[in-house]
């Protein structure tokens, strides 16, 4: 997974954060994560700018024009974007005994994720449900937490034939952890 580190999402009427770790950018979009009518699904919504001030690396937000996040027609498998690119190989012959360079392709799946640091009101009944044999114990439970989740973008599977639902829905990922 790969988050993007100018996009940030944070539950709907929550406030926009003042500090962000230092691998994000000196400018971030932040989208709040508005519930769809699927559990585990949302949209995103742009809300705000911060721009990370140089004298004190707080971030100032502005309100901006709320709009759905619509993603690019790109191709997917599922929320992973295809990547595939030459990948030149050595063999060897038997005859000559002498190596070729055979070209072949490599893939991979970059998953793209927005990251919401904080843990989510979605998911707020999670850390305190019975657990059988104590597992997880508190202390990884406290360490998901901590860890927030992610919001990555693939419609449900009844939506998917939909245009629009399939650039603007996302499900809530918690794999990070």
């Amino acid at each position: 997974m790969l988050h993007v580190n100018t996009m940030l999402a944070i539950p709907a009427g929550y406030p926009p954060p003042t500090q962000l770790p230092g691998e994000f950018d000196s400018r971030v979009k932040v989208y709040e994560i508005v519930n769809s009518e699927f559990p585990g699904y949302v949209y995103l919504v742009k809300s705000y700018f911060l721009t990370e001030c140089v004298d004190d690396d707080k971030y100032k937000a502005e309100q901006c024009k709320r709009e759905i996040c619509a993603a690019d027609a790109v191709s997917l498998h599922g929320p992973a974007l295809l990547h595939e690119e030459p990948s030149p190989s050595v063999a060897w012959t038997s005859s000559a005994n002498v190596p070729d360079v055979v070209e072949s392709s490599r893939s991979a799946d970059y998953v793209v994720c927005v990251r919401c640091l904080i843990w989510l009101p979605q998911a707020a009944d999670w850390p305190i449900r019975h657990r059988n044999y104590s597992w997880p114990d508190s202390a990884t439970v406290d360490r998901v937490v901590s860890h927030g989740c992610d919001v990555v973008r693939v419609a449900h599977h009844l939506c998917r034939q939909d245009e629009w639902m399939r650039q603007c829905q996302w499900r809530l990922s918690f794999s990070r952890a």
